[in-house]
């Protein structure tokens, strides 16, 4: 999974990919310079009503700045944007751009069709937290000094303090649109609310020194002077004491008290006011697709199957003679497979996985990114609730991309996963796609602050397929790993669609998940209760990775000795994040051409 910054309409983010499709000759009636005009101008005033997103690609114009999300304002400013550059877009004619400008052109139409579909919705104005996808599980990451939020100048910390204003009103307001889904049947699951309560607890702590606020002042850069450091640490002091500290024990109160008594025993989002439209709306957010949730279950039924058959070779190759159930116990529970003291050594095995692979990538890639890449734990504050995430590097790849683990105890951690794990989130999967678009001289802007999860959590999916070529997969468990990675997805379509469409309670669904992965039960309980936080957003990693599959396989049917894999992948990786069928479209013109 890749880590996204809460954004204007949970749509628009981060990115993918690395040079983009030969550009073609614009028209000499400079057509072409206006329609790049429109992009930059809106990629532009995107960051302006995301700041957030701006600090994550690195760029620091708006460190100071957290609109209040939650206004009225604020929403209507998001539909005048969206509503604005639709109508802008459709002056500009297919037959008067190129190649490269007319994939931008359904890629806009694509972002603007779907963001203001997603705004007709109250789900985001009246579930403003959870348990794992909210913004102040990533205001946390920020106040660490740890992410994307800088701390190297006196300015910077001044900026973030200017940011935690903004975003204590923010915390006013969630309490009241909590208020008001109440009165409208908009209510969380008890089954997640218990799980938000203590992440707000610990921003209670009343000794500065363990407060994650306080963490910047800890660690001031070298060169400030004494007077600064002062200053600094008295007014970060009177910022957590006295706003930061309040707020969060303010809304942990009326969470404990007031939300939780309240909250749902039903598990779906069908549950909720016009809980089945807004499913339909999450699957073709999140595939990208029109297809139907009875279709999903069906595939995920029939894939689940498919790597049942595959697991029970493996089963067999080991020599264990129980039952597939049986063996995912026994994988479980093996002591074996929990090697590891210290949570330092399980980050040098993932390090030591990637020494392993490096010298079979460029046969399968002729282009690698330049951004830096770092594995490291996850925050301690969010770690029991969180699951393995790719954060992004900066644009200008100064800051590294940051593989994430969570470690809440190693001597209980299983490394039978870890290859396919590392070749999702790392390399060559959400690092590679991700990097490579930062640093391309071609895309536009705003293409380089997409994130359609369909192709995103596709290609990273596809990645761990490559584990045998790249010389992973040697050990039988990692490549049980491997297929118990790939049901996980199966299993998605499966459980989340149950959820969400078919009336599936919480303990059916982790039921299911229990009879056909080899996940511990602790942690197929905090998937599902991911997929009850956000519907469809599981649904994405396998509808794309089996199109990009799909699209390979037809490609080397096609083209028989003119194959590359290298070339399919720069295919793939170089358009940045598109909708699936735009990539289908282009996979097809580049066989043909190939031809």
């Amino acid at each position: 999974m890749i880590k996204k910054i809460v954004t204007i309409a949970i749509v628009s983010l981060l990115i993918i990919s690395c040079k983009d499709e030969p550009k073609q000759e614009i028209s000499s009636d400079n057509t072409g310079a206006k329609f790049n005009e429109l992009l930059e101008s809106y990629y532009e005033d995107g960051l302006k009503l995301n700041p957030l997103s701006a600090t994550a690609t690195g760029d620091n114009r708006y460190n100071d700045q957290f609109p209040n999300t939650l206004s009225e304002a604020y929403r209507d400013s998001l539909k005048n944007y969206y509503a604005s550059y639709q109508e802008k877009l459709a002056k500009f004619d297919d037959s008067d751009l190129s190649e490269t400008e007319q994939m931008s052109k359904a890629i806009l139409k694509w972002e603007t069709d779907i963001n203001l579909e997603t705004l007709k919705f109250r789900n985001s104005e009246f579930f403003p937290i959870d348990q794992m996808w909210s913004v102040n599980l990533n205001m946390g990451q920020l106040a660490s000094g740890m992410s994307s939020q800088p701390f190297k100048t006196v300015e910077d910390y001044k900026n973030w303090e200017k940011r935690v204003n903004g975003y204590l009103i923010w915390m006013n307001s969630v309490e009241e649109k909590m208020k008001e889904g109440m009165k409208e049947g908009y209510i969380l699951p008890k089954s997640l609310i218990v799980k938000v309560i203590p992440q707000l607890a610990a921003m209670t702590e009343k000794d500065l020194n363990k407060h994650l606020f306080n963490t910047p002042i800890t660690n001031f850069p070298e060169g400030f002077s004494e007077e600064e450091k002062t200053n600094l640490k008295e007014s970060y002091t009177s910022m957590i004491q006295d706003r930061v500290i309040p707020a969060y024990q303010k809304l942990h109160d009326f969470v404990k008290n007031e939300y939780l008594p309240a909250g749902r025993t039903t598990s779906g989002i069908a549950a909720i006011p016009n809980g089945e439209a807004y499913y339909k709306h999450q699957i073709k957010l999140y595939t990208t697709t029109d297809m139907t949730a009875d279709e999903i279950h069906q595939l995920g039924l029939d894939e689940v199957a498919r790597i049942s058959s595959e697991m029970e070779k493996v089963k067999e190759q080991i020599g264990f003679k129980g039952d597939l159930k049986s063996f995912f116990k026994y994988v479980r529970d093996n002591k074996e497979l929990m090697p590891y003291k210290k949570p330092e050594e399980i980050i040098a095995n993932f390090n030591a996985i990637h020494e392993k692979m490096k010298p079979q990538l460029e046969k399968l890639f002729d282009v690698t990114p330049k951004t830096q890449f770092e594995v490291r734990r996850t925050e301690a504050f969010r770690e029991n609730s969180a699951s393995a995430e790719y954060n992004q590097g900066s644009l200008d790849g100064t800051r590294p991309g940051i593989f994430y683990v969570p470690i809440p105890d190693a001597p209980t951690y299983n490394i039978y996963s870890d290859e396919s794990l590392f070749l999702h989130e790392a390399i060559p999967g959400h690092h590679y796609q991700i990097s490579l678009t930062q640093e391309s001289t071609v895309l536009p802007d705003f293409r380089k602050t997409l994130w359609y999860s369909g192709y995103g959590e596709g290609w990273a999916l596809y990645a761990e397929s490559l584990g045998k070529e790249l010389g992973l997969y040697t050990d039988p468990y990692q490549y049980f790993g491997n297929l118990g990675a790939e049901m996980h997805r199966a299993v998605r379509l499966v459980v989340d669609t149950g959820l969400h469409s078919k009336g599936w309670t919480r303990e059916q669904a982790i039921q299911y998940s229990m009879e056909n992965e080899a996940e511990s039960e602790a942690g197929i309980t905090s998937e599902i209760e991911r997929y009850m936080a956000n519907p469809g957003q599981a649904l994405s990693y396998k509808i794309g990775q089996l199109k990009i599959i799909e699209l390979r396989e037809r490609a080397k049917k096609e083209l028989g000795d003119k194959f590359d894999i290298r070339k399919y992948h720069n295919q793939v990786l170089e358009t940045g994040s598109v909708p699936l069928e735009l990539l289908e479209n282009k996979i097809d013109r580049w066989i043909e051409e190939s031809k």
